[in-house]
Formats: structure tokens, C-alpha cells, sequence
């Protein structure tokens, strides 16, 4: 039988996992949004900050990423503070490292599906909207970005899914999340199957929790839209 008390941090150590998820993912998601939208129409500044951008944070392990953030992050934001004036030191935990390390990873990712998905809304929408005299703002609100989030769901949800599962590397830079806390427990008590599996447990819920939600939204997001059947020659008389 498991101790409670291992339970217990186990079920903080879940806690923790959640926040650095969601932070990650809004971070990532924000990241992702603005590199769409500059790269929808490639100009020389924005592939000269996309370009190196995507290379260096695809091109590189999550893990890696975390410990340049952790162990070199107050050494790289004091010197983007400098030009400014700003000579205060501010330290980096491994909370603000764990985020920031897998919102700048996935970023990139959801960069290219985001784009993707708003280059196959169809161009007729764009057109109809401005004969319409629509504003521009409600243009991408009401008619853009309800098409594209449609399209992108089903890539945005499995990236919710890995980003949850990566948290589980960040403990290496010292947070304290559910894989440590599993580590933890299974040294003392010389029972890691008990708790690795609790841990697993807890990773497979989060996943059925977020398919179980994802259904929903892309039911919401699929409102009034009708798809046109195109019957095939097998099917003409």
C-alpha cells in the first residue's frame, strides 16, 4: 500500500505539473499566434526573425532548452536589461525556466499549425467579408478565427497532450512536479512500481480529461458548419 504522505506529495507534484502546462501552452500559444500572423506574408524581417527562430528551438531538445534557461537565464536576461539601463539581477527558477524552455519550443510548433490552418480557410470568406465592409477586427474574431480553430484543434490538442507529457523531463532542473516526487518516493520506500504507476495514472486521466473536452469544443467549433458530399463515379447512375 502507498503511504498517504507520499500521496499527498505526489498529488502536489500534480498540482505542479498542471501549472507548468498550462503556462507553458498559453506561452507557447501566444508565441505561436504572433509567428503565424507575421509569417502569413513572408516579408525579409519577418524571416529573419522566424527563420533563425524555428531552427534553433526545433533543432534543440526541450530538456537542453530548460537547462540553458535555468543555469543561463539571469545571465541573458541581464544582458537584453542592459541596453536599458536595468542592472538588477533577477533569478530564474526552475518554475520560470520549465515554462519558458516549453512555450519556446512548442511556440515554434504551433506556429506552422496555426498558419496552416488559417491559409485553409477558404479565400472566399476573406473577399466576402470586405464586400461586407466588415471591420478588419471582426474580420479575423467572427469570421477567421472561428474556421481556424476548427481546422487546428485536433494538432492543437495533441500539442496540449505532449507539452503535459514533457513536464515530466523538466524535473532533471529541480522542479518539483510529479515525476520527481514519484523518484522521491520509490527511493524511500523501495516501491517504485506503486508510485511510477500512480504517476501514469495521473498522465493517462489528464490525457482522457483532455480528449473528453477536445470532443466538446470541436463539437462548439463545428456549429452550422455543413460539409459538401461529393458522391464519386462509383456512386453516379
Amino acid at each position: 500500500m502507498p503511504s498517504m504522505g507520499f500521496v499527498q506529495q505526489l498529488a502536489t507534484g500534480a498540482m505542479m505539473t498542471i501549472q507548468v502546462a498550462v503556462c507553458a501552452y498559453l506561452l507557447a500559444l501566444a508565441i505561436g499566434t504572433f509567428f503565424a500572423l507575421i509569417t502569413l506574408r513572408p516579408t525579409l524581417l519577418a524571416r529573419i526573425i522566424w527563420l533563425p527562430y524555428a531552427s534553433i528551438f526545433t533543432g534543440v531538445p526541450s530538456l537542453l532548452v530548460g537547462f540553458l534557461f535555468y543555469y543561463g537565464g539571469s545571465q541573458i536576461v541581464a544582458g537584453l536589461l542592459s541596453p536599458f539601463g536595468i542592472g538588477q539581477r533577477i533569478e530564474i527558477t526552475p518554475f520560470m525556466a520549465a515554462v519558458a524552455a516549453l512555450g519556446m519550443v512548442y511556440g515554434a510548433y504551433l506556429a506552422d499549425l496555426i498558419r496552416s490552418a488559417i491559409q485553409n480557410v477558404p479565400h472566399g470568406q476573406f473577399e466576402a467579408a470586405r464586400v461586407l465592409l466588415v471591420p478588419r477586427s471582426a474580420i479575423w474574431l467572427k469570421v477567421i478565427l472561428p474556421q481556424m480553430l476548427r481546422l487546428a484543434l485536433p494538432g492543437m490538442t495533441n500539442m496540449w497532450i505532449v507539452v503535459l507529457k514533457d513536464t515530466a523531463l523538466i524535473s532533471l532542473i529541480g522542479l518539483k512536479e510529479i515525476m520527481a516526487y514519484a523518484k522521491l518516493a520509490s527511493g524511500v520506500t523501495k516501491e517504485p512500481f506503486v508510485y511510477y504507476m500512480l504517476a501514469a495514472c495521473f498522465f493517462l486521466m489528464m490525457t482522457w480529461l483532455t480528449y473528453f473536452v477536445a470532443r466538446r469544443v470541436e463539437t462548439w467549433a463545428a456549429r452550422g458548419f455543413h460539409p459538401v458530399v461529393t458522391q464519386g463515379a462509383s456512386h453516379a447512375l
